[in-house]
């Protein structure tokens, strides 16, 4: 039995739709179980990262587990609390951030670098997988309003990545003993900046897409005005001040080496998401 944390979010739903596609026990722990397709093979149950009695009994019988949870401060007492209760889990593959535990400042990967350590003093066999940016967050854009696309990263590039190879490789990882103590940094196959992306997707769209830079300052009065927590807005203007500056711009090939194939590029993710996309 396969346990999957994270279960309806781009990852975790991926995840569990590979697993069980391809034959094996899954189960998808949520807290609104109503969220997770059935599917033959699937077990969904109900779990909270704050409420220890529902993870002991998601964890129970399971042999893996996919260790997951929506980004923020509570991250570390997740993982922990996860780990704990995992206790006939035998292997964990962790989805963690680019850059975990590398650079100095307010990081995504201030989050995930506790649990990180955590699994790997746990004793089990383990996986830590650092994706870069996800392709699927500039679905964010058409959040922001009309007009042109705010551009807070300036040229800075990264290797984007499809979330559809970050889960192939998560399966791989869960299903193999190969990849048993690696840290693996997961980028797309080329470094796209903000504009860079804009010009695919309007390609994709047929129409003219523009952008319009956004200095830092600017981004985080907005974030804070529009309710987001002090500790998310100095999150996301670090990260972006990291891209900006060239922090990000990196490729790797582990994404091949695992799946036997290269990455799905930028423009594959637009064409095949291009129904979501029209609302930019």
């Amino acid at each position: 039995m396969i346990l999957i944390t994270g279960a309806t979010g781009t990852i975790g739903s991926e995840v569990v739709r590979l697993l069980a596609a391809g034959g094996e026990q899954v189960r998808a722990m949520t807290r609104d179980p109503a969220k997770v397709p059935a599917r033959p093979g699937l077990e969904i149950v109900r779990g909270d990262f704050d409420d220890p009695r529902t993870l002991a009994e998601a964890a129970r019988g399971a042999e893996a587990l996919l260790l997951l949870s929506a980004p923020g401060p509570w991250m570390p007492r997740h993982d922990e609390a996860m780990l704990s209760a995992a206790r006939d889990v035998r292997k964990v593959v962790k989805i963690s951030a680019i850059g975990t535990g590398e650079r100095a400042g307010a990081e995504v990967g201030d989050w995930h670098l506790p649990g990180e350590r955590a699994l790997r003093a746990s004793g089990l066999d383990w996986t830590v997988l650092r994706p870069s940016s996800f392709a699927s967050n500039v679905l964010r854009w058409a959040f922001l309003g009309p007009g042109p696309i705010q551009n807070m990263t300036g040229n800075g590039r990264q290797g984007v990545i499809d979330p559809r190879d970050v889960a192939e490789v998560a399966v791989r990882a869960l299903t193999s003993g190969g990849h048993a103590g690696e840290t693996l940094t997961l980028t797309g196959p080329e470094l796209l900046s903000m504009p860079d992306m804009v010009r695919v997707v309007g390609q994709v769209l047929g129409r003219g897409l523009e952008t319009v830079d956004v200095p830092l300052d600017v981004y985080r009065e907005r974030l804070l005005a529009a309710g987001v927590d002090p500790a998310f807005a100095d999150i996301a203007v670090s990260g972006a001040r990291t891209v900006a500056e060239g922090g990000n711009a990196r490729l790797t090939g582990e994404v091949e080496r695992v799946l036997g194939r290269a990455p799905r590029t930028f423009a594959t993710w637009a064409r095949d998401h291009r129904a979501e996309l029209a609302a930019i």
